[in-house]
């Protein structure tokens, strides 16, 4: 076993051990998987790399506000992919930022073709995310988390566990969530359309999306179901793992965890 192994199973069965740990949240890429917490994230290569930052802090009351807070949210999780040495470079962040922005200008268009428009162009994205090995490793990265809830990292290392490929609080379940709220906005909007609307719009449903994921991704009884959509979904962006997978995702939930039991400093 090399030492970088054996240190990483070692930070892997101290957070095993912990009593608190912090939540995590994901991104699976083609190359590899991105692993964050409030304050760190971390991407694991396919190729054994390994890229560590900070995330943003939000020390805002702003940050916190109803809306605005899920508004704030959204934009920071994009942070591991435009900081820095983050993980998408070039015209990857260009394609990025084009894909994210072009469906609110379809709100211009008339009628239905506005809407097939905003479906086709999220379509499309959806299919370039999920390109090459992303499956998997989106399945790992599910894993690799629910394994840090359960406290089973070690266990999974070690393929003796196999926590679940599907999490409640995946992007999928998110997205299953915005489609139907950003449609209902787009029908509904009662004010004359003007330049600004479509961003306000689009703003609007994001924000409102947050606001309802933020309740049911946690919820019991009856509100699951609200959920129950984005989980069905899960059974097409995510395939079962492997375990060299898993090990990916694990790497980079260690590299976070290691970060996070570091004693503060005096």
């Amino acid at each position: 076993m090399s030492p970088m192994s054996r240190e990483l199973r070692a930070v892997l069965a101290r957070a095993d051990g912990a009593r608190t740990l912090p939540r995590l949240g994901g991104m699976a890429r083609p190359n590899g998987v991105v692993i964050v917490s409030a304050r760190f994230w971390a991407f694991a290569g396919t190729d054994g790399s390994l890229r560590e930052g900070e995330m943003p802090g939000l020390r805002s009351r702003r940050s916190r506000a109803p809306l605005l807070r899920g508004l704030v949210r959204l934009a920071t999780s994009f942070a591991p992919l435009f900081r820095g040495r983050g993980v998408a470079h070039g015209r990857e962040r260009v394609f990025l930022v084009v894909a994210l922005v072009a469906p609110a200008g379809c709100f211009f268009l008339p009628g239905d073709y506005g809407l097939a428009s905003g479906l086709a162009l999220t379509g499309a994205l959806a299919v370039w995310l999920f390109r090459g090995r992303t499956l998997m490793l989106h399945g790992a990265e599910h894993r690799a988390i629910a394994a840090a809830e359960e406290r089973r990292l070690a266990q999974t290392w070690a393929g003796v566990a196999h926590p679940s490929r599907f999490a409640p609080r995946c992007g999928t379940n998110f997205a299953a969530l915005a489609v139907p709220t950003a449609v209902l906005a787009d029908r509904f909007w009662p004010v004359t359309a003007a330049f600004y609307t479509p961003l306000l719009v689009t703003g609007l449903s994001l924000a409102v999306t947050m606001e309802l994921w933020r309740v049911v991704q946690s919820a019991r009884g009856w509100r699951r179901a609200f959920l129950a959509p984005g989980l069905a979904l899960q059974r097409v962006t995510t395939r079962e793992p492997a375990l060299a997978d898993t090990r990916i995702a694990l790497a980079a939930v260690a590299s976070v965890l290691r970060r996070e039991l570091e004693p503060a400093p005096a």
